[in-house]
């Protein structure tokens, strides 16, 4: 059987999708939202824990992963985070590079959070700006720390 590559006519491919997000985002630089962090804004890394193992994290930062992340923050929502009650609470959400995130803030724009954005350039972007972070954690740090005589 043959499978035909042409788009349908209702169908928008994945940069369309995307451009249409960040059209309605107010993104932010690392700087900003590390400043707008520690004035009250919730900053929520949405990738997978794999993800945050290979390369750190932001400490301070909620952990929500992107396949619940519309139920934690919907104040509809029985399954909603304490802090979710409100449409005005100011979320900036973050992926690694800043593409998955917008797609999601976009989400909680649609949901009504009209406050939620995203950063630009992600967790990679944060660290390059030398901002708060830990990570990748060294699983053989305290392995090869110890005396020769106490390693297995």
């Amino acid at each position: 059987m043959r499978t035909s590559l042409s788009c349908p006519s209702s169908g928008r491919g994945i940069d369309q999708i995307l451009a249409e997000a960040r059209a309605r985002l107010h993104r932010v630089e690392p700087e900003a939202a590390h400043l707008a962090h520690r004035r009250g804004a919730v900053l929520v890394d949405i990738r997978p824990a794999a993800q945050r193992a290979a390369n750190g994290e932001i400490p301070g930062a909620l952990i929500i992963e992107r396949n619940v992340l519309e139920w934690r923050f919907d104040p509809r929502s029985d399954a909603r985070l304490p802090i979710a009650g409100r449409y005005d609470l100011p979320v900036i959400i973050f992926c690694q590079e800043g593409y998955t995130s917008s797609l999601a803030a976009a989400a909680l724009l649609d949901l009504g959070l009209h406050r939620a954005t995203d950063i630009a350039g992600g967790f990679a972007a944060w660290r390059q700006a030398g901002l708060p972070s830990f990570g990748p954690a060294d699983v053989y740090a305290i392995f090869n720390a110890a005396p020769p005589a106490q390693r297995a």
